[in-house]
């Protein structure tokens, strides 16, 4: 537990969760909640946090996101418009009342650039974080220094995104929500999510990895890595150990491809499937082409 947050928050969490439509109109409840949320925006909390000791690196706090759900089932539906500056009314808006939309000061040091974007409550963006519209940042996300979320990209629920990351157009980084994923998606540092590309189902991307444009990953998505002739994929729980994401490695370059069915209707109809595939490792050519424009900030 980070020292800044009550060490009896998540029991109390969990208790409320419990209790089911009972927490419903409980202050006590509502107050943990409100408690929960802000230290999600603050960042002192994090649905998923580094720590060495586990095998993937990271710890995931399973009772942030009940905490989450509390949140929606304590809210009632509520007007969220606004108004515009000069008195017209405003684009019609309607959600949970415990889910607002998050404002920002210019001493953030955030920039949402017009045009669409928004994000909701409960999630943390960091110092020199941009957003270009449309984008969207949902609950429980966590979205490091200087990264650049781009048009039409999501960063879903509880999604850990490191510093430097640029998701560029139509990125979607999945969230746990829905569709209902134990582990959320977490990117790492300096890395480059390419545009219309989809990581989801609590996938890992290591430090300064490239993904090209298209690339989809899923618990179900094998990855070849062709330097190192290695097959990576997720894992489920066994006898051999705990159910593991799919992970990619540091620096690796991962481009859409495709591998041929080996049935024999397959091979008749010379039918393939897709699958993404690791052609390199980050060089300085690759630096190059994937470095964030200074100038932009």
């Amino acid at each position: 537990m980070n020292p800044t947050i009550p060490s009896d928050l998540e029991p109390v969490i969990e208790h409320f969760f419990a209790q089911g439509p009972a927490a419903v109109g409980n202050p006590e409840a509502l107050a943990a909640f409100l408690q929960l949320r802000n230290a999600l925006e603050s960042g002192t909390l994090r649905s998923a946090q580094p720590d060495a000791t586990e095998p993937t690196g990271y710890r995931v706090n399973a009772w942030v996101k009940r905490g989450i759900l509390l949140g929606f089932r304590l809210g009632a539906l509520a007007e969220m418009s606004g108004v515009h500056p000069l008195g017209q009314p405003a684009l019609s808006f309607i959600d949970k009342n415990t889910y607002p939309v998050r404002r920002f000061h210019p001493d953030d040091n955030i920039r949402i650039v017009p045009g669409g974007s928004s994000v909701r409550s409960g999630a943390h963006l960091a110092r020199g974080v941009i957003m270009l519209p449309p984008a969207y940042v949902n609950v429980g996300a966590f979205v490091d220094e200087d990264s650049l979320i781009d048009s039409h990209a999501l960063v879903g629920s509880c999604a850990q995104i490191g510093k430097r990351v640029h998701l560029s157009a139509a990125a979607q980084i999945g969230g746990v929500l829905e569709p209902i994923n134990a582990s959320p998606v977490i990117i790492e540092d300096d890395v480059l999510v390419g545009g219309n590309t989809g990581v989801y189902e609590g996938t890992i991307v290591r430090a300064r990895a490239v993904l090209a444009s298209g690339v989809i990953l899923t618990r179900g998505t094998p990855v070849y890595d062709i330097p190192n002739q290695t097959l990576y994929k997720a894992t489920s729980e066994g006898p051999n150990g705990p159910a593991t994401p799919l992970i990619i490695p540091p620096g690796a370059v991962v481009v859409a491809g495709t591998r041929a069915i080996q049935t024999a209707y397959g091979k008749e109809l010379g039918l393939s499937v897709y699958t993404p595939i690791i052609v390199k490792y980050r060089d300085e050519k690759t630096d190059l082409s994937t470095t964030l424009e200074d100038l932009l900030r």
